[in-house]
């Protein structure tokens, strides 16, 4: 599933999310980077900007109002969100206690 487009200049980041807890980040129709994260991930790739290479940092993460994101270019914010991770444990610890609870169940 889709999560965002950003437009910058001539570059086009595509960042989808799927139910399986895979990130993917798309640049110019490439894949440039693929985690698996119930929480969020990191995600380094590289793009062509004025004829020079520029390093970025794309961080998808959940925060209190739910999916954040950051996006960096050469260590500079293009976007910026508050992340919370508080949010990130308690969704750990929901989804720990959820799973041993349908384990129970199962089990008896």
């Amino acid at each position: 599933m889709k999560f965002t487009t950003i437009n910058l200049g001539d570059n086009k980041i595509e960042v989808f999310n799927s139910f399986m807890a895979k990130e993917t980040i798309v640049l110019n129709g490439k894949i440039v980077s693929e985690k698996r994260s119930i929480t969020g991930a990191t995600h380094h790739f590289k793009m062509i900007e004025n004829d020079q290479e520029v390093a970025c940092k794309f961080i998808l993460g959940y925060g209190l109002n739910g999916v954040v994101m950051s996006l960096y270019k050469d260590n500079k914010p293009v976007i910026e969100s508050q992340s919370s991770m508080f949010f990130g444990f308690v969704l750990i610890t929901l989804l720990t206690f959820g799973f041993v609870f349908i384990f129970n169940l199962i089990l008896n």
